[in-house]
């Protein structure tokens, strides 16, 4: 029997980290236990043991790490012995996906889970001392999902399977819909989202489970919980991007289930980031907290086994698979071990203090919640309902777009709404004074902008059947200038007397102000970085399209831009070979470029895909498809669309990113500066983002 060394030592390197992992979780529990049983008194052996435990984890993570190295080598090395490379690569493939071929592939992309978990985990056990105890729980309930994940890899879907019979020349070849540079980052990123939610939720149910005193492991996950909702936006939305980039549809999300998947623990993450500073600052909605974070969690998990089980179709899913059966069983065990620690130490989450006021910080976060966990519900519904009706009437109904549109479209103009109201109100009680001061500026900027778009042309009322859309838009801009003047009013108003007590110019002044709140004025950027995508998903409602068969001088026009078929050849190489068609585009008269849409068909995998052509403004795509040629004439038809704003979608997320980076870093000493300054800003409190 031949030997593969690289293959086997990958397959004793996941080896290898099962017992590891697997020592983490029982004598880590073990000395958890006599710790509880020693109570004040102390067990040193009890300390000796979790610290091997411990020890354990972080070796843990170099097993997982070497098994990644290895199937990455067998990449590299067009190793076709291994099942998994012979089928997810090829010899001509790009030395970038290669790489990506990592995740390509079911047992891959369960191998990157793996070690994005332990690296999650090897950071957790370094930073132990923040608190020896409490990360002493969350690393052993780490080392229970690693288990899991490594119990799936070594049994269920080991990635370094041996093709039987003699090796293959070549392999089959990447899935042309990932031979893309986003795919390079896009999954990854994602997968950190995904993955990264699994540490505050191993400190929530550790706190619960050892009656944690105080909100200090709020404080500890503060920055982990950050940093994982900007990895799955980041990832949510390059894969918005994937899809209108390389699909070649004109859109961006079509509430595809695996789509589906990724916003559901957005949605409740984003929501526990804002109720977490209830907790913070006022003591309330504890409960709410821990199962927020307790539902994100098995909500990755959810998506991923909708992924990988074949529950759903989906372009993004992989093939249908019994592994899916190993999900139902940890998703089961997961929530009974979250129910029986709730109601085993429930009356340790009373809350300190209740709402004494609807108009009130407090209220517009509790409405926050309330919104978005409607949305989670109806995505959840819409993405299940399929396999529900197919489960109670033998037949199986789908769930299209205009279901989730028209049921998230008011819940989207809701958070808009919510967005701009929530940092305008005090805690507890907001005053008459108040809120006129605060709310006056922005209601003359919606009123403003409600009266110029009407007079613009954006009348719901004349657009028969697509009334809904344009009313949606028609309020989301509205809606936008009310929030971007509340914000913009807020840091003037604070850099103004920052200014007027420092001296500073007002650019200094506001740089200072940041720095004297950046959770705060970080929180403000997101918050005006998710109007900004609204307002480029707004601009979808006045997207205009159109299909036409062209040959050589044939021409189209679209709004403002006129397109000329100069020529429409075939081109190959060793990976792929391609159809394409040469557009001269001309705007106002004036040629501002050449536009070339392919259609490739790849020779490994004998499929097609579609390269768009797209000439991007801040104002408007123009987003050019080739779809083939008519078999009768020879000539190429060609699918135009020109998709105004929606370049600030992406804008917008740039924003978002930015803003929580700056939440992340720590507000400027008052003690550092000569002249301590006392700066009043009228909203009473900082507030959280996303």
């Amino acid at each position: 029997m031949p030997i593969h060394p690289m293959p086997e030592f990958g397959s004793f390197a996941l080896l290898l980290s099962l017992v590891l992992s697997g020592y983490t979780l029982v004598f880590g529990g073990v000395a958890l236990w006599r710790q509880k049983v020693a109570g004040e008194a102390g067990d040193p052996a009890a300390d000796r043991l979790g610290e091997t435990a411990r020890r354990a984890g972080l070796a843990s993570f170099i097993a997982v790490s070497g098994a990644a190295f290895a199937l990455v080598w067998a990449s590299y090395t067009n190793d076709f012995s291994v099942q998994y490379i012979l089928h997810h690569t090829n010899r001509a493939l790009h030395p970038a996906y290669k790489f990506s071929a990592l995740w390509s592939g079911q047992e891959g992309s369960l191998l990157l889970w793996a070690w994005l978990l332990a690296t999650y985990g090897f950071v957790l056990r370094l930073k132990h001392k923040v608190d020896v105890r409490l990360s002493a729980y969350a690393s052993t309930i780490l080392a229970g999902v690693q288990v899991f994940f490594l119990l799936l890899l070594n049994f269920a879907a080991p990635p370094f399977a041996i093709e039987p019979g003699p090796v293959a020349q070549d392999g089959f070849g990447l899935n042309p819909l990932l031979q893309y540079p986003e795919m390079v980052i896009h999954p990854p990123m994602l997968y950190l989202g995904y993955v990264g939610f699994a540490v505050p939720f191993a400190f929530a149910l550790g706190a619960l489970m050892m009656r944690y005193p105080g909100e200090k492991w709020i404080h500890i996950t503060r920055r982990w919980t950050m940093v994982t909702w900007l990895f799955l936006t980041c990832g949510i939305v390059l894969g918005m991007h994937w899809a209108y980039a390389v699909l070649g549809w004109g859109g961006y999300w079509g509430w595809d289930p695996v789509e589906n998947a990724s916003l559901m623990p957005w949605l409740t993450g984003t929501a526990f980031l804002h109720s977490v500073l209830m907790q913070e600052k006022r003591g309330m909605m504890k409960n709410w907290n821990v199962w927020l974070i307790f539902s994100t969690f098995m909500l990755t998990i959810l998506g991923t086994l909708l992924t990988r089980s074949g529950l759903v179709q989906s372009v993004h899913a992989f093939a249908q698979s019994s592994i899916g059966n190993w999900f139902y069983g940890f998703l089961l065990i997961t929530f009974a071990v979250c129910l029986f620690t709730f109601f085993r130490q429930r009356d340790h989450l009373k809350s300190e203090n209740h709402l004494e006021s609807l108009v009130s910080r407090e209220t517009s976060f509790l409405f926050n919640n309330l919104v978005l966990l409607a949305a989670c519900f109806t995505v959840l519904w819409g993405t299940l309902f399929p396999v529900l009706s197919e489960y109670v009437q033998g037949s199986k109904a789908t769930v299209g777009a205009p279901f989730y549109n028209r049921v998230n479209l008011p819940i989207g103009l809701a958070l808009l709404l919510l967005t701009g109201v929530g940092p305008l109100l005090a805690w507890r009680s907001t005053s008459l004074k108040t809120i006129r001061r605060n709310f006056v500026l922005p209601g003359i900027a919606m009123l403003v902008a409600c009266v110029g778009l009407m007079g613009a042309g954006v009348r719901p009322w004349k657009d028969g059947d697509d009334w809904q859309t344009t009313l949606f838009s028609l309020m989301a801009f509205t809606l936008g200038a009310g929030v971007i003047t509340a914000i913009s009013a807020e840091f003037l108003r604070g850099a103004g007397v920052m200014r007027t007590q420092t001296g500073r110019n007002l650019f200094s002044s506001g740089i200072l102000l940041i720095r004297r709140n950046t959770r705060r004025y970080g929180g403000y950027m997101v918050h005006f970085g998710i109007v900004v995508m609204f307002i480029g998903i707004a601009g979808g409602a006045f997207n205009q399209q159109h299909e036409q068969e062209m040959g050589f001088g044939d021409q189209m026009t679209l709004g403002p831009y006129r397109l000329v078929c100069q020529s429409f050849t075939q081109d190959s190489n060793p990976n792929f070979d391609t159809e394409y068609a040469l557009l001269d585009v001309y705007k106002g008269g004036k040629k501002i470029t050449q536009m070339a849409p392919e259609k490739r068909f790849y020779q490994a995998s004998q499929t097609n895909s579609t390269v768009v052509a797209n000439h991007s403004t801040l104002a408007s795509d123009l987003y050019v498809i080739y779809e083939g040629k008519n078999p009768d004439t020879d000539r190429p038809i060609i699918k135009v669309f020109l998709n105004p704003l929606i370049n600030w979608i992406w804008i917008g997320v740039g924003i978002v990113a930015a803003g929580t980076l700056i939440g992340l870093v720590p507000n400027l000493l008052r003690s550092a500066q000569k002249a301590p300054v006392q700066v009043e800003i009228p909203a009473e409190a900082e507030v959280h983002h996303a």
